[in-house]
Protein backbone atom coordinates (compact mmCIF):
# COMPACT_ATOMS: atom_id res chain seq x y z
CA UNK A 1 0.00 0.00 0.00
CA UNK A 2 1.59 3.07 -0.80
CA UNK A 3 1.89 6.09 1.68
CA UNK A 4 -1.19 8.05 1.76
CA UNK A 5 -0.65 12.27 2.02
CA UNK A 6 -2.69 15.12 2.38
CA UNK A 7 -3.94 14.90 -1.53
CA UNK A 8 -5.21 11.88 -1.21
CA UNK A 9 -6.94 12.26 2.04
CA UNK A 10 -8.67 15.48 0.36
CA UNK A 11 -9.20 13.45 -2.73
CA UNK A 12 -11.02 10.77 -1.18
CA UNK A 13 -12.97 13.37 0.91
CA UNK A 14 -14.20 14.91 -2.11
CA UNK A 15 -15.73 11.62 -3.31
CA UNK A 16 -17.62 11.62 0.38
CA UNK A 17 -19.69 14.56 -0.63
CA UNK A 18 -22.54 13.24 -1.92
CA UNK A 19 -23.40 10.73 1.33
CA UNK A 20 -22.58 13.61 3.41
CA UNK A 21 -25.50 15.22 2.26
CA UNK A 22 -27.94 12.43 2.99
CA UNK A 23 -30.77 14.31 5.19
CA UNK A 24 -30.45 13.24 8.58
CA UNK A 25 -32.98 10.85 9.47
CA UNK A 26 -33.43 7.46 11.59
CA UNK A 27 -35.90 4.96 9.89
CA UNK A 28 -36.50 1.23 8.68
CA UNK A 29 -39.11 1.79 5.93
CA UNK A 30 -39.58 -0.11 3.10
CA UNK A 31 -36.51 -2.40 4.00
CA UNK A 32 -34.46 0.77 4.35
CA UNK A 33 -31.97 2.36 7.57
CA UNK A 34 -30.07 5.50 7.25
CA UNK A 35 -28.07 5.86 10.13
CA UNK A 36 -26.27 8.90 11.54
CA UNK A 37 -22.47 9.30 12.39
CA UNK A 38 -20.99 12.06 13.82
CA UNK A 39 -17.09 13.42 14.70
CA UNK A 40 -15.58 16.51 15.61
CA UNK A 41 -13.30 16.37 12.88
CA UNK A 42 -11.89 17.63 9.71
CA UNK A 43 -13.04 15.84 6.50
CA UNK A 44 -9.46 15.43 5.08
CA UNK A 45 -8.24 13.39 8.57
CA UNK A 46 -8.13 9.86 8.09
CA UNK A 47 -11.19 8.99 10.06
CA UNK A 48 -13.46 10.74 7.79
CA UNK A 49 -11.75 9.01 4.46
CA UNK A 50 -12.13 5.47 6.23
CA UNK A 51 -15.27 6.33 7.69
CA UNK A 52 -16.18 6.97 4.23
CA UNK A 53 -15.39 3.61 2.93
CA UNK A 54 -16.63 1.99 5.49
CA UNK A 55 -20.01 3.27 4.61
CA UNK A 56 -19.85 2.57 0.89
CA UNK A 57 -19.13 -1.07 2.06
CA UNK A 58 -22.25 -1.37 4.22
CA UNK A 59 -24.32 -0.05 1.21
CA UNK A 60 -23.24 -1.94 -0.93
CA UNK A 61 -23.19 -5.19 0.86
CA UNK A 62 -26.78 -4.58 2.25
CA UNK A 63 -27.65 -3.90 -1.61
CA UNK A 64 -28.83 0.14 -0.69
CA UNK A 65 -30.66 -1.02 2.68
CA UNK A 66 -28.16 0.76 4.96
CA UNK A 67 -26.99 3.72 4.47
CA UNK A 68 -24.26 5.22 7.31
CA UNK A 69 -24.72 9.38 6.95
CA UNK A 70 -21.38 11.20 8.05
CA UNK A 71 -21.65 14.08 9.72
CA UNK A 72 -18.02 15.57 10.28
CA UNK A 73 -16.24 18.89 11.75
CA UNK A 74 -18.67 19.31 14.86
CA UNK A 75 -21.92 19.70 12.84
CA UNK A 76 -23.92 18.51 15.03
CA UNK A 77 -22.53 20.10 18.34
CA UNK A 78 -19.38 19.68 20.06
CA UNK A 79 -18.66 16.13 21.96
CA UNK A 80 -20.73 16.62 24.69
CA UNK A 81 -23.76 17.68 22.78
CA UNK A 82 -22.79 14.23 20.96
CA UNK A 83 -22.14 12.50 23.74
CA UNK A 84 -25.72 13.15 24.95
CA UNK A 85 -27.38 12.55 21.51
CA UNK A 86 -25.80 9.09 21.36
CA UNK A 87 -27.10 8.30 24.69
CA UNK A 88 -30.52 9.57 23.67
CA UNK A 89 -30.51 7.33 20.48
CA UNK A 90 -30.75 10.77 18.28
CA UNK A 91 -27.47 9.82 17.37
CA UNK A 92 -26.55 6.30 15.93
CA UNK A 93 -22.58 6.48 16.14
CA UNK A 94 -20.25 8.97 17.84
CA UNK A 95 -16.38 8.38 18.23
CA UNK A 96 -15.24 10.51 20.90
CA UNK A 97 -11.95 10.42 22.85
CA UNK A 98 -12.07 8.00 26.14
CA UNK A 99 -11.31 10.95 27.36
CA UNK A 100 -14.91 12.53 26.59
CA UNK A 101 -16.62 9.41 27.94
CA UNK A 102 -15.05 10.12 31.75
CA UNK A 103 -17.53 11.45 33.46
CA UNK A 104 -20.15 8.54 32.22
CA UNK A 105 -17.70 5.46 32.22
CA UNK A 106 -14.78 6.12 34.71
CA UNK A 107 -12.92 3.71 33.51
CA UNK A 108 -12.65 4.60 29.90
CA UNK A 109 -9.76 7.05 29.77
CA UNK A 110 -7.34 4.81 31.39
CA UNK A 111 -5.50 4.14 28.36
CA UNK A 112 -4.41 8.16 28.87
CA UNK A 113 -2.87 7.67 32.07
CA UNK A 114 -0.09 10.41 31.35
CA UNK A 115 3.36 8.59 30.07
CA UNK A 116 2.16 5.44 30.22
CA UNK A 117 2.80 3.77 26.82
CA UNK A 118 6.27 3.88 25.28
CA UNK A 119 5.12 2.59 21.80
CA UNK A 120 2.22 1.17 19.19
CA UNK A 121 2.71 -2.19 20.33
CA UNK A 122 1.80 -1.84 23.74
CA UNK A 123 -1.06 0.19 22.69
CA UNK A 124 -2.59 -2.40 20.44
CA UNK A 125 -1.73 -5.03 22.56
CA UNK A 126 -3.90 -3.60 25.23
CA UNK A 127 -6.57 -2.05 23.40
CA UNK A 128 -7.15 -5.17 21.03
CA UNK A 129 -6.22 -7.38 24.42
CA UNK A 130 -7.64 -7.71 27.84
CA UNK A 131 -7.56 -3.60 28.83
CA UNK A 132 -9.71 -3.07 25.38
CA UNK A 133 -12.33 -5.83 26.53
CA UNK A 134 -12.57 -4.54 30.23
CA UNK A 135 -13.28 -0.78 28.76
CA UNK A 136 -16.09 -2.16 26.60
CA UNK A 137 -17.28 -4.23 29.15
CA UNK A 138 -17.74 -0.62 31.36
CA UNK A 139 -19.11 1.14 28.28
CA UNK A 140 -21.77 -1.59 28.21
CA UNK A 141 -22.99 -0.91 31.37
CA UNK A 142 -24.63 2.45 30.45
CA UNK A 143 -26.18 1.82 27.52
CA UNK A 144 -23.71 2.51 24.87
CA UNK A 145 -22.01 0.14 22.32
CA UNK A 146 -18.32 -0.03 21.74
CA UNK A 147 -16.98 -1.91 18.49
CA UNK A 148 -14.16 -3.72 18.75
CA UNK A 149 -11.04 -2.16 17.63
CA UNK A 150 -10.20 1.29 18.70
CA UNK A 151 -9.61 3.37 15.86
CA UNK A 152 -6.36 5.55 16.28
CA UNK A 153 -5.54 9.42 17.14
CA UNK A 154 -2.22 9.19 18.13
CA UNK A 155 0.45 9.96 20.78
CA UNK A 156 -0.51 13.74 22.05
CA UNK A 157 1.74 16.38 22.02
CA UNK A 158 2.26 19.82 23.72
CA UNK A 159 2.12 22.99 21.42
CA UNK A 160 2.54 26.36 22.34
CA UNK A 161 2.61 29.83 21.23
CA UNK A 162 5.53 31.15 23.61
CA UNK A 163 8.64 28.60 24.10
CA UNK A 164 9.71 24.82 23.99
CA UNK A 165 8.74 22.21 26.90
CA UNK A 166 11.98 20.80 27.22
CA UNK A 167 11.36 19.86 31.11
CA UNK A 168 8.63 19.35 33.79
CA UNK A 169 9.56 22.76 34.76
CA UNK A 170 8.86 24.11 31.49
CA UNK A 171 5.39 23.39 32.31
CA UNK A 172 5.13 25.67 35.66
CA UNK A 173 1.89 27.99 35.26
CA UNK A 174 1.58 27.78 31.12
CA UNK A 175 -1.70 28.16 30.13
CA UNK A 176 -2.60 24.63 28.39
CA UNK A 177 -5.99 23.61 26.74
CA UNK A 178 -7.22 20.01 27.50
CA UNK A 179 -10.46 18.24 26.80
CA UNK A 180 -12.94 18.62 29.02
CA UNK A 181 -11.73 15.59 31.22
CA UNK A 182 -10.61 15.75 35.01
CA UNK A 183 -7.80 12.72 33.81
CA UNK A 184 -6.42 15.71 31.62
CA UNK A 185 -6.59 18.49 34.20
CA UNK A 186 -5.07 16.15 36.69
CA UNK A 187 -2.27 15.50 34.66
CA UNK A 188 -1.17 18.95 33.94
CA UNK A 189 -1.58 20.23 37.05
CA UNK A 190 0.57 17.30 38.57
CA UNK A 191 3.05 19.20 36.02
CA UNK A 192 2.81 22.67 37.39
CA UNK A 193 0.74 23.97 34.71
CA UNK A 194 -2.24 25.58 34.24
CA UNK A 195 -5.09 23.60 32.20
CA UNK A 196 -8.28 24.92 31.07
CA UNK A 197 -11.40 22.74 29.56
CA UNK A 198 -12.56 23.57 26.13
CA UNK A 199 -14.49 21.99 23.88
CA UNK A 200 -11.72 20.74 20.89
CA UNK A 201 -14.27 23.21 18.30
CA UNK A 202 -13.09 26.22 20.43
CA UNK A 203 -9.57 25.68 20.53
CA UNK A 204 -8.07 27.42 17.54
CA UNK A 205 -10.15 30.90 18.54
CA UNK A 206 -8.73 30.40 22.50
CA UNK A 207 -4.99 29.68 20.84
CA UNK A 208 -6.08 32.82 18.39
CA UNK A 209 -7.18 35.56 21.47
CA UNK A 210 -4.44 34.11 23.96
CA UNK A 211 -7.22 32.61 26.35
CA UNK A 212 -4.45 29.69 26.12
CA UNK A 213 -1.24 29.38 25.31
CA UNK A 214 -0.88 25.86 24.90
CA UNK A 215 -2.52 22.89 23.27
CA UNK A 216 -2.00 18.93 23.27
CA UNK A 217 -3.15 16.72 20.20
CA UNK A 218 -1.77 14.07 17.97
CA UNK A 219 0.69 16.02 15.13
CA UNK A 220 -2.22 14.73 12.11
CA UNK A 221 -5.09 16.75 14.11
CA UNK A 222 -2.47 19.96 14.72
CA UNK A 223 -2.09 19.52 10.85
CA UNK A 224 -5.89 19.10 9.74
CA UNK A 225 -7.01 21.91 11.98
CA UNK A 226 -4.47 24.49 11.17
CA UNK A 227 -3.08 24.96 14.46
CA UNK A 228 0.22 25.44 12.61
CA UNK A 229 -1.30 29.35 12.28
CA UNK A 230 -1.81 29.94 15.95
CA UNK A 231 1.33 27.95 17.51
CA UNK A 232 5.29 27.91 16.85
CA UNK A 233 6.77 25.15 19.00
CA UNK A 234 5.89 21.54 19.13
CA UNK A 235 7.63 19.44 21.99
CA UNK A 236 7.32 15.37 21.13
CA UNK A 237 6.56 14.53 24.50
CA UNK A 238 3.92 11.87 23.44
CA UNK A 239 2.47 12.10 27.00
CA UNK A 240 -1.04 10.30 26.12
CA UNK A 241 -1.48 8.15 23.75
CA UNK A 242 -5.28 8.49 22.45
CA UNK A 243 -8.11 6.57 20.57
CA UNK A 244 -11.16 7.20 18.76
CA UNK A 245 -13.64 4.67 20.43
CA UNK A 246 -16.19 3.61 17.68
CA UNK A 247 -19.72 3.81 20.15
CA UNK A 248 -22.69 3.00 19.04
CA UNK A 249 -26.07 4.12 20.62
CA UNK A 250 -27.01 0.98 22.71
CA UNK A 251 -30.68 2.06 21.69
CA UNK A 252 -29.88 1.71 17.82
CA UNK A 253 -27.83 -1.44 18.01
CA UNK A 254 -30.18 -3.31 19.84
CA UNK A 255 -33.12 -2.88 17.01
CA UNK A 256 -30.41 -3.71 14.15
CA UNK A 257 -30.96 -6.96 12.97
CA UNK A 258 -27.95 -9.43 13.78
CA UNK A 259 -26.89 -9.76 10.08
CA UNK A 260 -26.58 -5.89 10.12
CA UNK A 261 -25.01 -5.76 12.60
CA UNK A 262 -22.56 -8.44 11.96
CA UNK A 263 -22.14 -6.67 8.69
CA UNK A 264 -22.16 -3.06 10.45
CA UNK A 265 -19.49 -4.01 13.04
CA UNK A 266 -17.11 -5.97 10.18
CA UNK A 267 -16.82 -2.95 7.54
CA UNK A 268 -16.31 -0.33 10.69
CA UNK A 269 -13.40 -2.77 11.99
CA UNK A 270 -11.54 -3.64 9.12
CA UNK A 271 -11.79 0.29 8.11
CA UNK A 272 -10.69 0.88 11.72
CA UNK A 273 -7.67 -1.24 11.44
CA UNK A 274 -6.93 0.79 7.79
CA UNK A 275 -6.75 4.17 9.56
CA UNK A 276 -4.38 3.07 11.93
CA UNK A 277 -1.74 2.06 8.98
CA UNK A 278 -2.73 6.02 7.52
CA UNK A 279 -2.11 7.39 10.69
CA UNK A 280 1.39 5.46 11.20
CA UNK A 281 2.38 6.28 7.75
CA UNK A 282 0.63 10.45 8.31
CA UNK A 283 3.07 10.28 11.27
CA UNK A 284 5.98 9.50 9.16
CA UNK A 285 5.74 13.03 6.92
CA UNK A 286 3.67 15.44 9.00
CA UNK A 287 6.37 16.57 11.01
CA UNK A 288 8.33 17.51 8.26
CA UNK A 289 5.23 19.36 6.49
CA UNK A 290 4.44 21.31 9.44
CA UNK A 291 8.01 22.24 9.99
CA UNK A 292 7.67 23.32 6.35
CA UNK A 293 4.82 25.72 7.50
CA UNK A 294 6.89 27.15 9.98
CA UNK A 295 6.69 24.75 13.63
CA UNK A 296 9.87 24.40 15.70
CA UNK A 297 10.15 20.75 16.87
CA UNK A 298 12.36 19.61 19.92
CA UNK A 299 11.79 15.81 21.64
CA UNK A 300 11.75 16.07 25.70
CA UNK A 301 13.30 12.94 27.39
CA UNK A 302 10.14 11.25 29.05
CA UNK A 303 11.56 9.98 32.22
CA UNK A 304 11.78 12.96 34.25
CA UNK A 305 8.26 13.56 33.34
CA UNK A 306 7.38 10.30 35.39
CA UNK A 307 9.65 11.27 37.84
CA UNK A 308 7.77 14.60 38.66
CA UNK A 309 4.21 12.60 38.47
CA UNK A 310 5.00 9.79 41.05
CA UNK A 311 6.36 12.52 43.01
CA UNK A 312 3.20 14.83 43.00
CA UNK A 313 1.02 10.71 43.62
CA UNK A 314 -0.51 11.36 39.82
CA UNK A 315 -0.44 7.63 39.21
CA UNK A 316 -0.86 6.40 43.07
CA UNK A 317 -4.09 9.11 42.86
CA UNK A 318 -5.21 7.19 39.31
CA UNK A 319 -4.19 3.76 40.18
CA UNK A 320 -6.82 4.08 43.14
CA UNK A 321 -9.82 5.88 40.78
CA UNK A 322 -9.72 3.44 38.13
CA UNK A 323 -9.42 0.24 40.20
CA UNK A 324 -7.05 -2.14 40.90
CA UNK A 325 -8.42 -4.67 38.51
CA UNK A 326 -7.63 -2.14 35.38
CA UNK A 327 -4.72 -0.50 36.97
CA UNK A 328 -3.65 -4.23 36.74
CA UNK A 329 -4.30 -4.46 32.99
CA UNK A 330 -2.87 -1.97 31.97
CA UNK A 331 0.63 -2.12 33.81
CA UNK A 332 0.79 -6.05 32.06
CA UNK A 333 1.05 -4.28 28.89
CA UNK A 334 3.05 -1.25 29.93
CA UNK A 335 5.08 -1.78 32.93
CA UNK A 336 4.58 -0.86 36.58
CA UNK A 337 4.02 2.76 36.85
CA UNK A 338 2.56 3.36 40.94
Amino acid sequence: MKPIGRRTFIGGVAAATPLLMFPALRTRAAGHITLKYGNNLPLSHPLNVRSHEAAERIKKETNGEVELSIFPNNQLGGDTDMLSQVRSGALDFFTPSALVLATLVPVAPINAVGFAFANYEQVWGAMDGELGAFIRAAIEKVGLHLLEKVWDNGFRQITTSTKPINTPQDLAGIKIRVPVSPLGISLFQALSASPTSLQFSEVYTALQTHVVDAQENPLPIIQTAKLYEVQKHVSLTNHIWDGFLFVASGKTWKKLPEDIQTLVARAINEAGVQQRQDIAKLNDTVQGDLQGLGMVFNKPDPQPFREALRKAGFYAQWKEKFGADAWGLLEKYVGQLA
